[in-house]
């Protein structure tokens, strides 16, 4: 079959190549219309109860992730200067465009009571700007006044400030997010340079924001560096710019192809997609190393006198022996990283479905374009097939087949300690992950974010809805016992060091009590039955008014149209998946020593989907590995057709995994979504070297006279070569991955290069060993 497909390529060469150019073509016209994701990826299902919550509160009360933060900590923040200066910056702010609201010290209101016409008005309590300290001094005493704003505008202990800067979240879903954030870092730049104080950023925007920017900036990096570096090290081995052009051109294509799965798949570049352009150059290169090595290793070998019907002979030999070895290789590899889309997480899926599409394609454009370009270009030279004799690695095969005939009982001693520390490393192993911890704890914004946890317990932000489940129930007198329940929650929560003090209806009705008793702060507490009904005659609107003041429609945004559900807003420290849910759990038994079963409690917001989107990420790699595992080994079992070479097949693939697992747990580093994802990548990948010594193996042994040590001897020599170097090659392509900002792209890309080492080693001497060992296997 092979043979005949071998034929049939070479014989329409000419239109093959047309057609691929002309489709690559209209891929490259696709590939330009992709765009890179704004938005924060979607780990959880839609069916997902938790998820079906979140969207249940966004659409009751709007976005909880639109809103970001300034910090500044300073102990001069009320000399006129400094605060001028601070006003002055909020008013530029509230022009970008894109930003809706803006709350900070200067912007403050006091409420105060109208007794004439029985209603609370608000008012500012800063003027526009300051000329006069006494006065400044004056204002900042009445501030200090209202305990509404303590915790939430700044913390009296360490002397640090907030600003809140609420941003359109159509905009928050576009590119033009990038300007707004621009926009606002530009004028906090300007201040600082004014003031010579440091500003502090944070919130979900300006995360979200930052991290795509980077997403973007690493594409093109991690593409043009494994292009260069794969480049270099094809002329290293082959001596040839032609060669390495040709190999090039095939990962280019490739790439173009890749770029347009991504658009007509309806997806868009994400943290994970934008690393698969950069995994096709690794993955296509050697490819293309199997199939050069074996035409020019069939050409040198050939006993053909005319230098064109050897050439013609060698193609033929090149598409027949490596076409299926490179087609199941293709396959296990893609299976690698296709099984991610059996997951239910929509950001895994993406990337599964991707990457296993463009692996496969991989093939198809290195089996039509290679042998057809090769068959144009001049017939290798003596300077091309000289790396066939390469010495050092000549030397080195030598060394394994002492170590693979001589130490056997060594190599299995050595292999079974090394395993046994390996799975003590294993036991160490923990899962955590935290929203921010793929970036280095030295960035801006990873300082920034801590800065807000000290200082405000963080920004990130979670949601707790009270439903009374009667339409009404939180009108009138009887909503005070209702409101009663949600202060004593908010106090609870307000002890937790890791949470801030929380926003609800509750705080406003103290903040209306103390402006109803000439706010007095000693009366900033809930109404009670006493004084509820005339706090209460003091908030509703007259009939005169034709809106609402701005203090009503505060207290509305936390009370749903049908005055059936309220809210506490939280405010709290990223303490990662290990403690949150243990957090989250203890404020939910609270929650139901207050509510009864009349009432229903949610917990839900950022805080919530990102747990439960960890979650579905870390169990679904696991069920990916699981799946990996057993698809690989039905396409081994299929291609062998043995089920004792399936064994000897896995143990050397899974060794390196066990190791990769147990250096993890030494060196202490978690399983996350980032670290987790390696392990079915790497087993799809380290497989292929499996795969390519095997049939080489049971390729040389029936005309050995079944000889099995002879027939391992052969495979480590004629195998050995573009097994080094492709080992090369994906190592130093995976290493390219070591220079990304995000920690689980720099830990993919080491992890996988150390299991892809330990597989070669594995494969080279530890494989042989067994096989030699297992004399019976045929």
């Amino acid at each position: 079959m092979w043979q005949r497909l071998a034929n049939w390529v070479l014989k329409n060469r000419f239109i093959l190549l047309v057609a691929l150019f002309a489709l690559t073509g209209l891929m490259g016209f696709y590939a330009s219309k992709v765009k890179l994701s704004y938005e924060f990826a979607r780990a959880i299902p839609t069916d997902n109860p938790k998820y079906q919550d979140y969207v249940a509160f966004k659409k009751m009360f709007g976005d909880d992730g639109n809103l970001m933060v300034i910090g500044l900590k300073t102990k001069d923040f009320f000399k006129i200067d400094k605060f001028n200066a601070y006003q002055d910056l909020g008013q530029q702010i509230k022009k970008v465009e894109g930003v809706e609201e803006m709350l900070s010290i200067p912007t403050a209101v006091i409420l105060k009571k109208d007794s004439a016409l029985e209603k609370l008005f608000s008012e500012k309590i800063f003027a526009e700007h300051y000329t006069n300290q006494s006065l400044l001094d004056s204002n900042k005493t009445e501030f200090f006044n209202l305990p509404f704003y303590r915790g939430m505008l700044y913390n009296p202990d360490s002397c640090a400030y907030l600003m809140g800067i609420k941003i359109n979240k159509d905009s928050l879903n576009s590119p033009a997010r990038v300007k707004i954030i621009n926009d606002i870092t530009n004028l906090t730049s300007n201040f600082e340079k004014i003031t010579g104080d440091e500003l502090h950023l944070s919130g979900l925007p300006l995360i979200r924001t930052v991290i795509a920017e980077r997403i973007k900036k690493e594409m093109k990096f991690f593409l043009i560096a494994s292009l260069l570096l794969s480049a270099f090290i094809l002329f290293l081995f082959f001596r040839s710019i032609t060669t390495m052009l040709i190999s090039l051109g095939v990962v280019v294509i490739s790439v173009v192809w890749t770029l347009a799965v991504i658009y007509l798949c309806g997806y868009k570049i994400t943290l994970l997609t934008a690393l698969i352009p950069s995994l096709v150059v690794v993955i296509g290169i050697p490819n293309c190393i199997y199939f050069i090595n074996k035409y020019h290793s069939s050409f040198s070998s050939s006993k053909i006198v005319d230098l064109k019907e050897r050439k013609l002979a060698a193609l033929k030999d090149m598409v027949s022996k490596m076409g299926v070895v490179t087609l199941f290789c293709n396959i296990t590899a893609a299976i690698g990283f296709a099984v991610f889309a059996l997951t239910k997480s929509a950001v895994l899926k993406e990337f599964g479905v991707v990457s296993g599409i463009s692996i496969m394609l991989i093939f198809v454009i290195s089996f039509v374009f290679l042998p057809s370009i090769l068959s144009y270009v001049k017939t290798p030279g003596q300077t091309q097939l000289k790396y066939l004799n390469n010495k050092w690695v000549g030397i080195f095969l030598l060394k394994v087949d002492v170590w693979v005939f001589n130490h056997k009982k060594w190599v299995l001693a050595v292999t079974s300690v090394i395993v046994i520390f390996s799975i003590i490393g294993i036991t160490k192993l923990k899962s955590v992950a935290y929203i921010v911890d793929d970036l280095p704890k030295k960035d801006k914004i990873y300082t920034d974010l801590k800065f807000f946890e000290e200082n405000f317990r963080g920004v990130m932000p979670l949601e707790i809805i009270i439903d009374t489940k009667k339409r009404n129930g939180l009108t009138g007198m009887k909503s005070l016992a209702v409101f009663e329940k949600v202060d004593s929650l908010s106090n609870y929560i307000s002890a937790k060091k890791a949470m801030n003090r929380p926003l609800s209806v509750a705080e406003g009705l103290k903040f209306a009590k103390q402006a109803f008793y000439e706010n007095d702060s000693t009366q900033y507490l809930l109404p009670n039955a006493f004084d509820g009904a005339f706090v209460g005659d003091y908030l509703k609107p007259k009939k005169s008014e034709q809106k609402q003041n701005n203090f009503s429609k505060m207290l509305n945004s936390f009370i749903d149209k049908d005055r059936r559900v309220t809210r506490i807003s939280v405010n709290m420290a990223d303490i990662g998946t290990h403690d949150l849910p243990i957090l989250l759990e203890d404020i939910s038994q609270k929650a139901n020593t207050y509510f009864d079963s009349s009432y229903k409690v949610t917990l839900t917001g950022t805080s919530i989907t990102f747990l439960e989107g960890s979650k579905f990420i870390v169990n679904g790699l696991k069920d990916s590995i699981l799946w990996a595992f057993l698809l690989i080994s039905g396409c081994m079992l299929y291609l062998f057709r043995s089920f004792r070479i399936l064994i000897c097949s896995l143990i050397p693939n899974v060794i390196p995994l066990l190791i990769t697992a147990g250096i993890m747990g030494w060196v202490g580093v978690p399983l996350k979504p980032s670290t987790v994802l390696v392990f079915s990548v790497a087993l799809g990948i380290v497989i292929d070297i499996t795969i390519r010594f095997l049939v080489n193996y049971r390729q040389v042994l029936p005309t050995l006279n079944n000889n099995v040590p002879e027939a391992v001897k052969v495979t480590i020599q004629q195998t050995g070569l573009s097994i080094i170097y492709t080992s090369l090659v994906l190592t130093v392509g995976f290493v390219v991955f070591c220079g990304s900002y995000f920690g689980g792209t720099f830990a993919l890309g080491w992890l996988t290069s150390v299991t892809l080492l330990t597989a070669t080693l594995t494969n080279l001497i530890f494989l042989p060993v067994i096989l030699i060992w297992r004399r019976k296997i045929n």
